[in-house]
């Protein structure tokens, strides 16, 4: 596959997390993540396969919420919002994920749960523009 661009990796990126966390459709995911895919996250297992098993086992009502997206060469930074896991506060991620021949080869995260607007030091949602309910 011809080396994609930083917009098109963009929108690999988001039409992933989007067919996996928020449709779970495990055979398309299949498609956007390398079966090679190199996992950096401390709490996913390794590979394609240990990042498809985590998500089967988180309820049905996990979805993932994009917002700032960046990228640079082969890689994309993601600010999203990941909730309905089944703990008390929605976690705010930065993932970072590096495309090779137009699939998802690598990523790295951080995670935090989300601040109450009484938790927020700054007085600011750590997410979007207004605070969780």
């Amino acid at each position: 596959m011809p080396k994609t661009t930083p917009a098109q990796n963009k929108t690999i990126v988001l039409k992933a997390f989007d067919t996996l966390f928020n449709r779970r459709d495990y055979d398309t995911a299949s498609m956007f993540w390398s079966d090679r895919y190199i996992q950096h996250s401390a709490h996913i297992e390794p590979g394609r396969e240990g990042l498809f098993n985590l998500i089967r086992s988180l309820p049905r009502e996990l979805r993932y919420e994009p917002g700032l997206v960046v990228a640079q060469d082969d890689y994309v930074i993601l600010h999203g919002r990941f909730s309905g896991h089944g703990r008390a506060a929605a976690w705010i991620a930065a993932d970072i994920v590096r495309i090779e021949n137009g699939l998802l080869a690598e990523h790295w995260d951080v995670l935090q749960d989300e601040a109450t607007q009484a938790e927020s030091k700054s007085g600011r949602p750590m997410f979007g523009d207004h605070f969780p309910s």
